[in-house]
């Protein structure tokens, strides 16, 4: 049975393209209002335009929450703005491959910021509200869903940094869901592979070109592909936890 998101509040970060954009989207399709925050306000403000169109309220947020006043200001601006929060959404990412040895670890710092430190704080700002979402209608339950990778559980050579912060993903997550399941907040993780997104465009342009390459003959999930998935997930009954979805294409090997 799925539920409709009526009457119920989600944020979503990383919310200006991708993955983000697209389960913005879905969310508001299917009846929540949507908080979106991320750095490319004009990008929000079309996404924006696109939620209104089909009658949820939307409030736009630019943020950098690799900051942890940020972080916890964009929940405390939609909590202000809508009066609650049911559906956080830890979207934001960033994926620097390369070797380990000779790397920068300044890319691997951004990468642990906005990955894992963004997410977490993030997170702890929103637990507050979700509880209390939690309790009463009109759902009786609320959602965190994490957005980590199959990086988050295959490691592999050129890209251990980003392993390193997928799997940090995981293990939060998981040890937050014993925390508070109880409590009807339910903790999920979606783990995509190969997407067609922006995501890679952030690296040095040799990885960029090795990146194309190894997924050339492949065809690749879209992000709409992921945020169904999402969509599926907070959208269960209240006694039903999707804790965690892993989702290749079809010809993904790892």
């Amino acid at each position: 049975m799925t539920q409709r998101l009526e009457g119920t509040v989600a944020l979503v970060t990383g919310a200006s393209s991708g993955i983000g954009e697209a389960t913005a989207l879905a969310l508001a399709a299917a009846g929540a209002d949507v908080a979106i925050a991320a750095r490319r306000v004009d990008r929000l403000q079309t996404l924006a335009e696109k939620i209104r169109a089909t009658g949820p309220k939307v409030f736009v947020m630019e943020a950098d929450i690799t900051e942890p006043a940020q972080a916890a200001a964009i929940v405390a601006k939609t909590v202000s703005e809508f009066g609650r929060l049911d559906t956080l959404v830890n979207n934001a990412g960033l994926m620097l491959l390369g070797p380990i040895v000779g790397a920068d670890p300044l890319e691997w710092d951004r990468m642990l910021r906005i990955n894992v430190s963004a997410l977490m704080n993030a997170t702890s700002a929103a637990l507050p509200h979700l509880l209390k979402a939690a309790e009463g209608a009109p759902r009786n339950v609320a959602d965190i869903v994490n957005i980590s990778s199959v990086a988050g559980r295959v490691a592999r050579s050129g890209s251990g940094a980003y392993n390193a912060t997928k799997w940090a993903v995981n293990a939060f997550s998981e040890s937050l869901r014993q925390e508070v399941t109880r409590k009807h907040v339910r903790i999920s993780l979606v783990e995509p592979g190969a997407v067609a997104t922006e995501l890679s465009g952030h690296n040095r342009p040799e990885i960029q070109a090795f990146i194309q390459q190894r997924f050339a003959d492949m065809e690749r999930l879209q992000a709409d592909e992921i945020a169904d998935a999402i969509a599926y997930i907070v959208t269960r009954p209240r006694h039903v936890a999707i804790n965690e979805i892993l989702i290749r294409p079809t010809e993904q090997e790892m």
